[in-house]
């Protein structure tokens, strides 16, 4: 009941959380690693209530349930996270660190909600050189895209819907009279895209700079996956970013198929970025499953956002800490919840043994006063 309480009356607003653990974070990169691009990955994820108590629970669609219905009744949080470059057994890892939840309501915006935490956090961010946004077909639109154009060091790469309308780059001036087209014709990504001859990962991959309402003016590169070379299943991505203004050292990564980018996939690399999104579906998995990110009881909107950041900031110091303290660096490939279970082992170890020697020296002492005693009374009497 403390707990609850203390969550939904405290006066700290829970998103400072944010720019401290991105500090935290943004430190554990070593010197020789300043230089690399770092990843902000956007995503929402909901978590089903069967009360109604709760303030702002509503029915949202789900895409991905599995009981029976697309809807559920529950909440939904947006939230960002960090991945930021450390070595790892001599080759170069992304340590994956969420940074903050905020809880939606149906009378704001998804995109202007996670653009708001953005720019919140892009302060942090001013001493690097490259600051990806890596976010999947929900928020690859305008509201959002926007915002890459108020930060010199920030570009996006993203999946889009396959409907997305594309253009050709506007064709060069002829000097006749009249206003110069803004762009050319409209592409498509069945017809205009030539796929490699080779899978790029696991996808044959057309690649081509465009143009799209989504950017505006902007150009971008625009890149077509297909899992069959004449056919199949095709997706659509963009990039604000090219690989000329990228400094990656791909030689040493530690993900395939990025470390094995040569001259000729060069052009391929922010496509290859796209896959460090994955880690914020995987730090859903975790918390849901063994760090209790559902299990609030509180009801107030204000107590359940900061009861579920409370949970985050538990696992970030668990992701953090065996990076920043020499003495836990052995736990950097094992999961979270082997170290949590590991350090609380640790932690019950030493509160055992220092109730044991309290204990000890109390019996000691105790004993040698009554000892102590024994003998003066012993004294009193023989002079009496």
């Amino acid at each position: 009941m403390r707990s609850i309480y203390a969550c939904s009356y405290a006066k700290v607003d829970c998103s400072v959380f944010m720019n401290v653990t991105a500090r935290l974070a943004l430190g554990l990169v070593p010197a020789d690693l300043g230089s690399q691009p770092v990843f902000i990955c956007i995503d929402d994820t909901m978590v089903s209530k069967f009360g109604r108590k709760f303030e702002d629970v509503s029915k949202l669609f789900d895409h991905a349930a599995h009981n029976g219905s697309n809807y559920l009744n529950g909440h939904c949080f947006v939230s960002l996270m960090l991945c930021v470059p450390v070595w790892n057994r001599g080759k170069i890892s992304y340590l994956a660190v969420p940074l903050v939840y905020r809880m939606w309501q149906k009378k704001e915006s998804k995109l202007e909600l996670a653009a708001s935490m953005v720019r919140q956090v892009m302060p942090e961010f001013k001493a690097k050189k490259n600051v990806i946004i890596l976010c999947d077909s929900w928020y690859v639109k305008k509201d959002l895209a926007a915002i890459v154009d108020d930060y010199e060091n920030l570009d996006l790469i993203g999946n889009a819907r396959s409907d997305s309308v594309l253009y050709d780059l506007p064709p060069a001036p002829t000097g006749r009279k009249g206003r110069p087209p803004k762009h050319g014709r409209r592409l498509s990504i069945y017809e205009d895209f030539t796929l490699s001859a080779e899978k790029i990962g696991d996808y044959y991959t057309g690649c081509r700079r465009v143009l799209t309402n989504i950017f505006g003016s902007r150009q971008v590169l625009a890149y077509v996956t297909s899992t069959g070379k004449g056919g199949g299943t095709r997706r659509l991505f963009f990039s604000t970013i090219f690989p000329a203004q990228l400094q990656i050292f791909c030689a040493w990564q530690e993900k395939s198929p990025l470390n094995r980018t040569g001259s000729s996939w060069m052009q391929y690399i922010p496509l290859l970025l796209y896959s460090f999104r994955w880690n914020i579906e995987v730090s859903y998995y975790e918390q849901k499953t063994f760090w209790s990110l559902c299990g609030y009881m509180v009801r107030s909107r204000k107590g359940i956002e900061m009861m579920v950041n409370l949970v985050n900031i538990s696992y970030c110091a668990m992701k953090i800490l065996p990076y920043r303290e020499r003495g836990f660096s052995q736990y950097k490939n094992v999961s979270v919840q082997e170290f949590r279970f590991a350090l609380s082992e640790q932690i019950r170890q030493q509160v055992f043994y220092v109730n044991l020697v309290q204990n000890i020296e109390t019996h000691i002492k105790s004993a040698a006063i009554i000892e102590d005693s024994k003998h003066l009374c012993l004294r009193q009497q023989s002079y009496l």
